[in-house]
């Protein structure tokens, strides 16, 4: 079930009316009611699929629970340890996720490996669907497993509010992926229905309706285009493709981000913030704190920290950064052009690292000021430029792909005027401009339409003038439709 489809467009309003007005009086029907409507949310594509984030849920409760009881000296057997516990856990869960997502990709590496030492080999591989949001859910899973073998949090014994945690629908399919400290106690108390916070939480729908149906879906034409037939191309219009692809990507996945925060927040509940503003960091490592921060983050708490991080040797330091940004290349997708999308992030990101300025830039640029200084405008640039350079590969059909387009580009038609510019492009570039111009502006808030000065009687017209000319622009201005990017992750 789609964000920007019909049928979401009627069962939202059917489960926020359950929701608030049929199940709210009695806290555990209603976090079951959220359990039901998630898995008919999910099960909407395949109801095969339910099965695993059952499983998932039921296997991680039950793991965490033990090493609860543990803890608290309730179940005793020298045979079993917490940390028996935790790394079988861990193990099922990624056992589960390797082969839905990449036994494939594996058993061809293996067969190219033999291939090339001259050696054929049959490969027997699978017809594997990939379930939606498996590796959403599963890291959530996990993180909540592991915190509790960590001690940092205690496992719950409501399994409803646990299931309610791993399968809230407005997360459950492309995050933000949270964490059990944040949302999980959310579960915990009675929620009334707050005007204030639903109305927000609608505006960030509609911001992020606007990014994935204007921004993204009309973007996507052309960088399909591109992309699909680059060998056709002038080196100018492929420039265009791995632009039009940079946005796309940005406003595809940060448009799903706002909708499912919005959504949640009409639910009560406050989500993790996952984009803010990346395109707008002055060096890379702004870029990654900006950037699918959810995610980011967990490949820090969970892998880079307890690898060292960056209090150990240099020669770790690299290791460690190599590691993370190659992993984490790898969890989008079984394919070489990711691995190589997330070492060239790793070689863009060392010379901060060990020239400690990683952390120079923490705060919004150009904080309190309408313009960036020029030194900041040239640093914006930069790292937007090597930023669209590395969606090239993570955009590319293969390694082979990938390296022939960058080297057409470098073709003498790159300072040609591309031939496939045309009335409709141009206004694509302009609602592009116009979408970048509002975010710059709003920076400094959570999402571009959230409300922040005290309401007047001018500041409202020009408020709901501002709503109906992004529901116009949705309604006559929208992209053919396309599925959003990072369903297939």
């Amino acid at each position: 079930m789609l964000f920007n489809s019909i049928s979401y467009a009627i069962f939202l309003p059917i489960v926020f009316f359950l929701y608030w007005f049929v199940f709210q009086r009695n806290l555990k029907v209603q976090n079951i009611f959220v359990v039901v409507a998630s898995y008919v949310f999910y099960g909407w594509w395949d109801w095969r699929f339910l099965l695993l984030i059952v499983f998932t849920s039921f296997s991680t409760w039950g793991f965490s629970e033990l090493m609860q009881q543990i803890d608290n000296k309730q179940f005793t057997n020298r045979l079993i340890s917490r940390k028996l516990l935790n790394i079988s856990n861990i193990t099922i869960n990624l056992v589960i996720l390797g082969i839905f997502k990449y036994y494939n990709f594996f058993v061809d590496s293996f067969v190219s490996a033999f291939a090339s030492a001259g050696i054929n080999i049959q490969p027997h591989t699978l017809q594997i669907i990939l379930p939606v949001g498996i590796s959403f859910y599963t890291f959530q899973a996990l993180s909540y497993s592991i915190d509790v073998y960590q001690r940092k949090i205690e496992s719950t014994k409501d399994m409803v509010a646990f299931f309610a945690f791993i399968g809230f629908f407005p997360l459950l399919i492309a995050g933000p992926i949270e964490r059990a400290k944040n949302l999980l106690p959310q579960f915990y108390v009675p929620r009334t229905f707050d005007y204030v916070k639903a109305v927000d939480g609608m505006r960030q729908i509609l911001w992020g309706l606007f990014k994935k149906v204007v921004i993204a879906d009309n973007c996507a034409e052309y960088a399909n285009m591109i992309f699909n037939s680059s060998g056709d191309h002038s080196g100018s219009t492929l420039v265009l493709g791995a632009l039009f692809f940079a946005v796309q990507i940005y406003g595809d996945f940060s448009g799903y981000s706002d909708i499912a925060i919005g959504t949640a927040r009409l639910f009560g509940f406050n989500a993790m913030k996952n984009f803010n503003y990346p395109y707008f960091s002055r060096d890379i490592a702004e870029f990654w704190r900006r950037w699918h921060i959810s995610l980011s983050t967990w490949f820090r708490d969970y892998l880079y920290i307890p690898l060292g991080g960056s209090r150990c040797s240099v020669k770790k330091q690299i290791r460690n950064t190599f590691i993370i940004f190659i992993v984490s290349g790898f969890w989008h997708g079984s394919n070489w052009t990711f691995i190589v999308w997330g070492a060239i992030h790793a070689c863009y990101f060392l010379p901060l690292l060990l020239s400690k300025n990683n952390r120079k830039n923490i705060e919004i640029v150009a904080k309190g000021k309408t313009f960036p200084s020029f030194r900041e405008l040239i640093q914006i640039l930069a790292t937007f430029t090597i930023t669209v350079f590395a969606w090239i590969f993570f955009r590319a059909e293969s390694l082979t792909h990938a390296v022939q387009y960058v080297a057409d580009i470098f073709d003498p038609t790159l300072f040609s005027i591309s031939p496939i510019l045309s009335i409709k492009m141009c206004i694509v570039f302009l609602l592009v401009t116009a979408f970048f111009m509002m975010e710059w502006l709003n920076r400094e808030k959570d999402f571009a339409l959230q409300k922040a000065e005290t309401p007047n009687k001018k500041s409202l017209v020009l408020r709901w003038t501002l709503y109906i000319a992004i529901i116009a622009c949705i309604i006559c201005l929208g992209g053919s439709s396309q599925d959003f990017i990072y369903f297939q992750f």
